[in-house]
C-alpha cells in the first residue's frame, strides 16, 4: 500500500515538474509544456504590411483567425485543434521578422506547423496565391 501511495505522489510530482507556464509571442502567459519547441523565426526583405498581409491570408486559408492586434502586430489563430500565433515587426528598414509560435490544446509544442505556415508565408510572398497549382483541363 505504501509503495502504491509513493508511486503515485512520485508521478504527480514529475507531471508538475513537467508542467507550467509559457510566454506567447503576443507577451501573454498560458498553461504548457515549458521545454517544448514552439516557434519558428523567419526574416524576409519585404515590409511589414506586405508580410502582415501574407500571414493574415495563410491563417485564414488554413484555419481561423482569432484575434487581430496591430498595436503589438501579433495574430493569433486556430488551424486543426492547435493556437498559432504569429508576430511580425521590423528589424531595420528593409528586413522584417515573422515569429510563428503553434502549441496544441494540451500545451505541447508544434514546431512542424510553424514550420510549414512559414513556408506558406513564404510560397504566399514570392507567387501571391495560397492554393496549390491546378493544372487546366483540356476542353471537351
Amino acid at each position: 500500500m505504501r509503495i502504491n501511495v509513493f508511486l503515485c505522489l512520485l508521478a504527480g510530482m514529475g507531471w508538475l515538474l513537467c508542467s507550467g507556464c509559457i510566454s506567447t509571442v503576443d507577451g501573454r502567459h498560458r498553461a504548457g509544456l515549458p521545454f517544448a519547441k514552439d516557434r519558428v523565426e523567419g526574416r524576409y526583405e519585404r515590409s511589414p504590411k506586405e508580410l502582415w498581409a501574407a500571414s493574415k491570408d495563410v491563417l485564414r486559408y488554413l484555419g481561423t483567425l482569432t484575434s487581430e492586434d496591430e498595436i503589438r502586430s501579433v495574430m493569433q489563430a486556430n488551424v486543426d485543434t492547435r493556437t498559432v500565433w504569429v508576430l511580425v515587426e521590423p528589424m531595420d528598414s528593409r528586413v522584417t521578422r515573422v515569429l510563428i509560435q503553434a502549441r496544441t490544446k494540451g500545451g505541447a509544442g508544434d514546431q512542424e506547423l510553424a514550420g510549414h505556415i512559414d513556408k506558406l508565408i513564404a510560397v504566399r510572398l514570392a507567387t501571391g496565391i495560397l492554393s496549390p497549382a491546378t493544372t487546366p483541363r483540356a476542353a471537351d
